[in-house]
């Protein structure tokens, strides 16, 4: 490669990438003797790119940080891939990011190349993306608990429970989790002595102790499914039993996959016991198999039909008088 910015871009895409190259491996890449590689990358230092070399028998280049970001190297899909995530990354729920991911983009597509364009305006065009709701998590509090993280250090932070109660808490941060459009800090709360599952959106003035994280065994070895798990076990669970004017048999086909547990009474009726985490859930189930039936746990599911029923009877009365 006799191009010198040519070779001096190549150079520079292989040392992004975070491994160690032996100067001969790159000369042999770039089709250059190891002594033009040297040359070049004095010249990338000149340019203010950090080029770390290291000696010895399994010495070589790479590239470390500096204390400014100089400009990338991206292949074309890598190009792409961050433009889409740039895209995705303007409708999250992490407070603040939304404005940056689109400068961020715009600075991006200035300089891509007329044919990348056209590929991120395609996933564009072609996608829809449903607005983050939910609380917006400060990116302060992620950034805490990440470095706290990758440090293994004690954090605190005062946290707001569900009904409103504030506590102070002390705790060694072990992973943070992404799920439902919110984030989750799952640690160890040293008061408490236990594992605990914290939502990030309502955690304020954390601080990174700097005391040691004690070695611990981790609550499970997949944590996200462990997350997953305590959200339901936190939600609220109601059980129902109803009867229904019709036998089991012709029944079951309505429910399908959430047929629950049907009990034939023999007298064309039969009786459904089933369990979800919302009110609104077993309403719509009942509303929705086309049969009278009479509910007989839990009250709150009989309160719940009656204000669906007033709504109901709400709108066939304006219905009927327009």
């Amino acid at each position: 490669m006799t191009d010198t910015p040519a070779r001096l871009l190549g150079l520079l895409s292989l040392l992004q990438t975070p491994r160690e190259w032996p100067g001969s491996e790159l000369a042999e890449r770039l089709g250059v003797s190891p002594r033009t590689i040297r040359r070049d990358i004095e010249r990338l230092r000149e340019l203010g790119y950090p080029v770390e070399a290291s000696r010895g028998v399994a010495g070589g280049y790479r590239l470390v940080a500096g204390t400014a970001m100089p400009p990338l190297v991206l292949e074309d899909d890598e190009a792409v891939a961050i433009a889409v995530g740039l895209r995705t990354a303007a409708g999250q729920t992490v407070a603040g990011i939304e404005e940056a991911s689109v400068r961020a983009l715009a600075k991006l597509e200035q300089v891509l190349p007329a044919r990348l364009r056209r590929r991120v305006g395609a996933i564009g065009t072609a996608t829809v993306a449903v607005p983050a709701a939910g609380p917006a998590v400060d990116p302060a509090q992620l950034t805490v608990f990440a470095g706290a993280i990758t440090n293994r250090e004690t954090v605190r932070f005062r946290y707001r429970a569900n009904d409103g109660t504030e506590t102070r808490r002390r705790a060694e941060p072990l992973r943070l989790v992404a799920a439902g459009r919110r984030w989750y800090l799952v640690a160890y709360d040293l008061d408490r002595a236990d594992w605990r599952v914290f939502r990030v959106d309502r955690v304020h003035d954390t601080q990174a102790t700097g005391g040691r994280v004690a070695v611990r065994q981790p609550p499970a070895a997949d944590l996200a499914a462990y997350v997953l798990d305590r959200l339901y076990d936190l939600a609220p669970t109601y059980r129902a039993v109803a009867v229904l004017a019709e036998p089991a048999a012709q029944v079951a086909p309505r429910l399908g996959a959430a047929a629950g547990d049907l009990t034939d009474l023999g007298d064309g009726r039969c009786r459904w016991r089933s369990h979800a985490d919302t009110l609104d859930w077993l309403a719509f189930r009942l509303l929705g198999l086309g049969c009278a039936f009479t509910v007989e746990e839990p009250p709150e599911l009989v309160a719940r039909l009656r204000v669906l029923a007033d709504r109901a009877a709400a709108a066939a009365g304006s219905a009927a008088r327009g």
